[in-house]
């Protein structure tokens, strides 16, 4: 396993993290509290360092469970977690949003019961979760910052979307030098990276990029295939039928990027992303062990050449070759659409429910 460092920040992350929504939920099957923590303990095995969890996960079961298989491990784990959402005086109905709650006063009393939960006296890494951008004031700022300075908290990052709050939210992350900003970002999904990147470069910042659903919940590690069909248990059985069939064409056009003995699909999907130095750590969604010892690593397997990169962005500018799309060109903005429209990127706000493609 390899390592990087978050931002401007100490924080260091190893390059495949653990995204601790698959303990304390059962938002990918159900599992009991011993093997969760089995998994998390395997993943400790094999290198993995970096823990992102949230407050809202099984609300506050998730850093419970977290905060209990790293007890003894702390001060060899970088601990993540995420507050913004009232959970406490709401209740949850499905896997539907729950009301946000993003001032100063709300940031700080969540972080400390977060810090409870998980046994600890601080995180490496906070993070606002799918906060607006116009939520995060000079208020929530401030509050970070004493945070910090209290050293409650070494880090503070901002946890992405897609649906609630994207490139706006993003940019001005950036722009304020956040540490981390974490997104949705796969090879079939580049866009929004690609704006980040260059939002990093123009502005300068220092700002870490850490991706989640680096295998498009499923296709690109071929854990969801025309042979296993798409009557799934979870949020995936939701999704348009095009959906499926356009991932299962367009992984026919990346096969050039497995190497027989050296690099997997599942591998190859997240060294894509940590071919881009302002990625700090990938973090995948882990359901078994296997799972886990296959994709942490992918830290060590080649990274993308300049010619697989530059392969890979042709095919995505021409849709894998496929003159449909996937059912799900649709992406919410918290500013109404005005920030997609000013990147140059084709999906508007979101005008309802998602229906299955014709």
């Amino acid at each position: 396993m390899n390592y990087r460092t978050l931002g401007d920040s100490d924080v260091e992350v190893s390059e495949v993290g653990f995204g601790a929504w698959v303990v304390g939920t059962d938002w990918w099957g159900d599992r009991s509290k011993d093997e969760s923590i089995d998994l998390l303990h395997h993943a400790i095995e094999q290198g993995i360092t970096y823990f992102d969890t949230g407050d809202v996960y099984g609300h506050g079961k998730s850093e419970e469970v977290v905060g209990e298989a790293i007890a003894e491990y702390r001060d060899e784990v970088t601990l993540a977690t995420k507050v913004g959402y009232d959970f406490y005086n709401n209740p949850q109905a499905g896997h539907g949003e729950l009301p946000k709650e993003m001032t100063g006063e709300w940031v700080r009393s969540a972080t400390e019961k977060s810090l409870e939960r998980l046994d600890t006296d601080h995180v490496e890494l906070l993070q606002l979760h799918n906060a607006n951008v116009d939520e995060v004031d000079e208020d929530v700022l401030e509050t970070l910052d004493e945070l910090r300075e209290e050293g409650l908290v070494d880090a503070v990052g901002w946890a992405l979307g897609p649906s609630i709050g994207w490139l706006a939210e993003g940019d001005m992350a950036i722009t304020e030098e956040f540490d981390a900003v974490q997104l949705v970002w796969n090879l079939f999904e580049q866009e929004v990276g690609n704006h980040f990147l260059d939002t990093i470069e123009e502005t300068g910042s220092s700002t870490s990029l850490i991706p989640r659903v680096p295998h498009s919940s499923g296709l690109l590690n071929e854990q969801v295939t025309p042979e296993t069909g798409h009557d799934l248990d979870d949020h995936r059985g939701f999704r348009p039928d095009a959906w499926y069939e356009t991932g299962w064409e367009k992984i026919e056009t990346l096969r050039f990027l497995e190497r027989d003995g050296e690099r997997t699909m599942g591998q190859a999907a997240i060294a894509y992303l940590l071919s881009h130095d302002a990625v700090a750590s990938v973090t995948p969604t882990f359901h078994t062990r296997a799972d886990i010892t296959e994709w942490a690593a992918a830290s060590e397997v080649p990274k993308l050449s300049e010619e697989e990169m530059t392969r890979v962005a042709d095919l995505y500018e021409d849709n894998f070759g496929i003159d449909r799309d996937d059912g799900m060109d649709e992406l919410r903005s918290s500013v109404g659409g005005d920030d997609i429209d000013a990147a140059g990127i084709d999906k508007r706000p979101s005008s309802g429910p998602r229906s299955s493609a014709d």
